[in-house]
């Protein structure tokens, strides 16, 4: 073994050290069916709960929209600072201006996301990436 390697993982668990990738992404499509109802435990379990709260603001039309928002959680799920909006396609005007503060406005309200202690230790600080994709109405 290397002079200062690691030896176990996190709790102790045999192997090398476990890592995250320095931005956590995900994509969720919305509205949600319903909201989870387990706190979440892994980065695919904490996309849709972020996600929850969001539905489509009125006028935003029939085609798909996409809007992507850049933020950080504590280890309690509470945001570290307000989220900023990074990415929108399909709204422009008035209904990009809705999109944006619909998004806001519900990532707010889905926090403190609901995640278990272990969750709330590996992603505490790190940057992410929410990717919305409403596919419009049908």
């Amino acid at each position: 073994m290397l002079p200062g390697a690691a030896s176990a993982s996190y709790y102790g668990a045999p192997g090398p050290p476990l890592s995250l990738p320095q931005t956590l992404r995900g994509t969720v499509v919305v509205p949600l069916a319903e909201a989870p109802a387990a706190p979440a435990d892994t980065l695919p379990q904490l996309y849709p709960v972020l996600a929850a709260c969001w539905q489509p603001p009125a006028g935003l039309g029939h085609g798909e929209v996409q809007i992507t928002a850049r933020f950080a959680l504590r280890r309690d799920g509470s945001l570290i600072a307000s989220p900023r909006i990074v990415f929108t396609s399909g709204a422009a005007g008035e209904a990009r201006n809705r999109l944006l503060r619909t998004t806001l406005r519900a990532l707010k309200a889905c926090t403190p996301a609901r995640i278990t202690p272990d969750l709330g230790r590996a992603i505490a600080g790190r940057p992410i990436g929410l990717r919305l994709v409403y596919r419009g109405t049908r």
